[in-house]
């Protein structure tokens, strides 16, 4: 009902009608792909929520509530509506296929108990702020011994994120749902929001301590009142308003700071002109012609700007159409990339984003540092035209949905999964087919690495550190009771709906 109220509300603004029903059609597969995966209690399942809803779906609904037609500003429109569409029904089979080979359990299921998780978040945080601080002391004259070990903890470091889903969790279930932040969740958000976000600049940074914490919540069947939904409105309104043009203007100059004092000092310098960054903002993001703009909205749109795929796919598509296909090598690239460093010391770093936004004319000649975005399915058409979309991108996405399914099974049981659910709402989007490739590979040999150092090792850690003892700290507590409403259930059903 949804998709055909959106296909007629779009047809009365002035979208073909062809447009309007390969939304309909990639709407519907995307729905029964989503319920096929497990829905949001398997990891499969938020890939294919996140790509199709932040990829696409949330655009095409901000068109309609901008009284704007959905194929305006778009160089090839049914095209790039079509390939959508061929792509969904891709991830629709990989899905179905993987569960027939995936574990119906996680590996990672038992690895920790609702009495030792309040301390392995203890133990994330402190080792999350902790460990990079000294890597930074220690390799702070230039690269030495110790550089190596640094550089592999960065690939794996979530330990910030996943003290927010930990702690998260075992305060929900200790309190029988009466609370659900404590100590080390609110340091491990802190952190991330001050180091990630106000010094670095990173939009992911931004959504990924409330994302852990929301997905964490449901997981576990917290109702949150009024006054936290209303909180979480007001943080969402700041969020869009003043701390999406901050992090957007704030990477223009953050290579101009060379040192943490004076990335102190440039972040301080754009907090006092949020006002002025926003109007800066709005002026870089407004609308044009499909000839000049690469913008999917006839104004700015805040945070909505970076929320879809569509415009940069249809770039990419147009550029596909005209010049022809450029090839799998990013993909054999992205594989060969899985080989650690210590064993290819002159392994190359190629941004295939940006190689692809050069194809489109996006950038100047000389620019091979800025990142740019597209979503896997645009870079599979890219590389292979429909061969890509039909055959290789559902190769990749069955690999991934079979290791992470099993690996974390159903989020409900065990926590791992949402560490993954946290990652994929930025992978799923915008990380292309290497995102997958990413995934599949260091992604799930991290959780994993993660998951046991969490089950074993930070427990202890967090007790040491809280200076209670071991055994009474570690010893199973009577707990409150769980309602029934949100307690985790029992077994896992076959779909979510």
């Amino acid at each position: 009902m949804f998709a055909f109220c959106l296909a007629i509300v779009q047809v009365v603004q002035g979208t073909s009608a062809i447009f309007a029903l390969l939304c309909v059609l990639f709407i519907i597969f995307s729905t029964v792909a989503f319920n096929v995966a497990g829905g949001l209690a398997r990891p499969s399942g938020s890939y294919v929520f996140f790509f199709s809803t932040l990829a696409v779906i949330l655009g095409l609904v901000v068109k309609a509530v901008s009284f704007e037609p959905a194929d305006s500003h778009l160089k090839v429109p049914d095209r790039t509506m079509l390939i959508y569409v061929v792509g969904m029904v891709s991830m629709l089979a990989a899905a179905y296929l993987s569960r027939r080979f995936s574990r119906k359990q996680g590996l990672l299921r038992n690895l920790v108990s609702t009495d030792s998780m309040r301390w392995a978040a203890v133990g994330c945080t402190v080792g999350g702020v902790g460990i990079p601080l000294l890597g930074g002391f220690l390799t702070s004259g230039g690269p030495n011994v110790f550089t190596p070990f640094f550089s592999a903890f960065n690939q794996f470091n979530n330990l910030l994120a996943l003290a927010i889903i930990l702690g998260t969790t075992a305060e929900i279930r200790r309190s029988g749902g009466a609370r659900s932040v404590n100590a080390a969740v609110l340091l491990a958000s802190v952190t991330i929001f001050v180091q990630g976000f106000l010094i670095g600049f990173s939009k992911q940074a931004l959504f990924t301590p409330p994302l852990c914490w929301v997905a964490a919540c449901a997981a576990s069947r917290y109702r949150m009142n009024r006054w936290q939904i209303i909180g979480g409105l007001l943080v969402f309104f700041l969020f869009n308003r003043y701390m999406v043009p901050y992090s957007q203007i704030g990477r223009n100059y953050r290579n101009d700071a060379t040192s943490f004092s004076e990335s102190i000092a440039l972040s301080t310098s754009l907090l006092g002109r949020l006002g002025e960054l926003r109007d800066t903002y709005a002026a870089e993001t407004g609308g044009g012609d499909a000839e000049t703009s690469y913008g999917y909205f006839d104004g700015p749109k805040g945070i909505f700007d970076r929320l879809q795929m569509i415009s940069m796919d249809d770039a990419l598509n147009e550029n596909t159409e005209t010049a022809g296909a450029f090839g799998l090598q990013p993909i054999a690239a992205e594989f060969l990339n899985v080989i650690p460093r210590v064993f290819w010391k002159d392994k190359p770093q190629v941004y295939f984003g940006n190689v692809f936004a050069h194809s489109i004319g996006m950038l100047a000649a000389d620019d091979d540092s800025t990142g740019i975005s597209f979503s896997p399915v645009g870079e599979a058409y890219h590389e292979a035209r429909w061969l890509g979309v039909a055959l290789i991108a559902p190769a990749i996405w069955f690999l991934l949905f079979i290791i992470s399914d099993s690996l974390c099974g159903d989020v409900r049981e065990s926590p791992w999964g949402i560490l993954l659910l946290a990652q994929f709402a930025h992978f799923a989007p915008e990380g292309m087919l290497g995102g997958a490739i990413y995934m599949m590979t260091y992604g799930a040999f991290g959780v994993s690495v993660i998951a046991v150092i969490s089950g074993y090792v930070l427990p202890i850690v967090g007790v040491i550190l809280s200076g209670s003892r071991r055994k009474q700290a570690l010893a199973p507590t009577r707990q409150a009771v769980i309602p029934a409403s949100f307690r985790a259930p029992s077994s896992v059903p076959g779909s979510s709906i």
